[in-house]
């Protein structure tokens, strides 16, 4: 069996970056990917999702990003423009991308990792993870979830704003998904409620580089410490654009606190009062997907995985990317860099430096 320098898991921003870099550094690797096509998290947003709606896609490395005419957002769907744009870079630089394959566990076997997949199985001196997030939506527990008679639904399973037309709706969480498809929602339901664990926290100045580096910052420290990473997005405050004023004035962005329980209904809160829903739109965010890497203990008491730049502290083997500062599409193309620099220093350590070949 063929023992590879690294093995990439997962095929979206972080892990193309991971891969170009590590094949210009003549690294040998695979990517292996769990979707049956490119795109990564993006081709399972919902419809409506503009690309002008979109916080920005950040170039992939080697090539522009996706533009319209005008040199601004292109026009159409994010989850037919951005997967096309993964695909074609793919074919361009003709990554090694396996698919579909859904990784079931890393485990070690003395200095070398080993990948399963089902009954197959990659060998490697190095692991790259980049599998993101958006496989693991988290919804809260509440009392009585399981006896409202209405839908609940995750953004994860959000598809547009078609079908909440004419219902009441309650969105809970307060990121900027839920001001996001509050945006959406609000001019096309019966009614909308908006809640959240904590007031949201506007952002009333341009966000400027000097503040995107210390939201960054912040996220760094979390995982430096081996605290479970928050999003880059959670620390920089919400804004509302343009397409979001319509809900504006609809009143939809008056925030609620969280309600204590659900019942049949709808929401009812401890002092008794309530209010009838029909849906419960949680956008309450997503967990790092990285159950397969239990096996290799990476996680510190308490409760994330420690990092080193990109470098799993507990197991230098392996690189994190996509996971805490770098889960963004500007952070995922500089970590993406940096852990195939620490994957060819753990290789150069043990091989020949001529074996090197390439920059990055």
């Amino acid at each position: 069996m063929e023992t590879y320098d690294a093995v990439v898991v997962g095929a979206g921003q972080a892990g193309l970056s991971a891969s170009y870099h590590l094949r210009r550094l003549g690294l040998s690797h695979v990517v292996l990917d769990a979707d049956a096509a490119p795109g990564g998290a993006w081709q399972h947003r919902w419809d409506s999702l503009a690309m002008q709606d979109v916080h920005g896609v950040a170039a992939l490395p080697g090539v522009d990003p996706p533009l319209g005419e005008d040199g601004g957002p292109p026009s159409g769907r994010a989850n037919r423009v951005v997967p096309a744009y993964f695909a074609d870079y793919e074919r361009r630089f003709e990554l090694p991308v396996v698919r579909p394959v859904a990784v079931d566990e890393v485990v070690s076997d003395d200095e070398l990792l080993v990948t399963r997949a089902g009954d197959r199985t990659w060998r490697s001196r190095a692991l790259v993870n980049a599998t993101g997030t958006w496989t693991r939506p988290f919804v809260p527990s509440y009392p009585g979830m399981a006896t409202f008679a209405g839908r609940q639904l995750h953004t994860a399973d959000y598809r547009g704003p078609g079908e909440m037309a004419g219902r009441r709706v309650v969105v809970v969480g307060g990121g900027a998904s839920a001001v996001q498809l509050l945006g959406e929602v609000a001019p096309v339901a019966a009614a909308t409620l908006w809640v959240t664990r904590r007031p949201p926290v506007w952002r009333r100045d341009d966000f400027d580089a000097e503040a995107g580096r210390a939201a960054v910052a912040m996220v760094e420290d979390r995982v430096r410490r081996g605290l479970p990473p928050r999003s880059v997005v959670s620390v920089t405050g919400l804004a509302l654009r343009d397409q979001e004023r319509a809900a504006e004035r609809l009143g939809a962005y008056e925030r609620h606190p969280v309600f204590a329980r659900l019942d049949r209904d709808g929401v009812v809160w401890d002092d008794g009062d309530r209010w009838d829903a029909d849906v419960v739109l949680w956008a309450t965010g997503f967990r790092p997907a990285v159950a397969h890497l239990a096996p290799l203990g990476l996680r510190s008491p308490a409760g994330g995985i420690r990092l080193d730049g990109t470098t799993a502290v507990a197991d230098p083997r392996v690189q994190l990317v996509g996971y805490g500062p770098s889960a963004s599409t500007i952070g995922a193309n500089r970590a993406g860099r940096v852990a195939a620099r620490a994957v060819a220093a753990r290789v150069a350590a043990r091989e020949p430096a001529a074996a090197l070949t390439g920059t990055a």
